[in-house]
């Protein structure tokens, strides 16, 4: 993936709405790949250094780090069904989108896909799932975590999707 990544930074910041997503996109690094099976399920996991971004990034903002994050999915892609959740792991809030997937151009090519996204002390961070099956689906929610030096935990808890009663 490391090849693509200048060229998928290249496309992104042609499409970029402002100088700061342009900014954030020049400075977003790949910090886990992995890919296991056949069709191939793949975990990412992007982190954009706030030092790099010239800014801190701020709980109100993380929505919208999320929402782009999820939106560089759709370029290989057509996603259909999502659903959101936030929760909290430790002290971080963390923001979850699920839908399905079909690889673009391969309609066979089903995926459950999945991207969670936090702040830490000095970055922003997204996890994403391209999971071609349950059993990887489960890899990536049940996978341990630890944010900031805090216990390890699942990245994704069985509650992160629950509908949160009406005030």
């Amino acid at each position: 993936m490391k090849p693509t990544l200048p060229l998928i930074k290249q496309q992104q910041s042609q499409s970029a709405a402002s100088d700061d997503e342009k900014k954030g996109i020049e400075c977003v690094q790949v910090v886990l790949t992995a890919r296991h099976g056949t069709p191939a399920s793949v975990i990412v996991a992007v982190e954009l250094p706030f030092g790099c971004f010239g800014q801190q990034m701020t709980q109100k903002d993380l929505p919208g780090f999320a929402q782009g994050a999820s939106e560089g999915i759709k370029k290989t892609f057509a996603i259909s069904e999502p659903v959101y959740g936030a929760y909290m792991l430790g002290t971080h809030n963390i923001w979850i989108e699920r839908a399905q997937g079909v690889v673009l151009g391969h309609p066979d090519s089903r995926y459950t896909v999945e991207v969670a996204c936090g702040l830490l002390q000095n970055s922003a961070v997204c996890w994403m799932a391209m999971a071609a099956d349950q059993d990887a689906l489960q890899t990536f929610e049940h996978s341990k975590i630890s944010l900031d030096g805090e216990e390890p935990a699942a990245l994704v808890p069985s509650t992160a999707f629950d509908k949160k009663p009406s005030s």
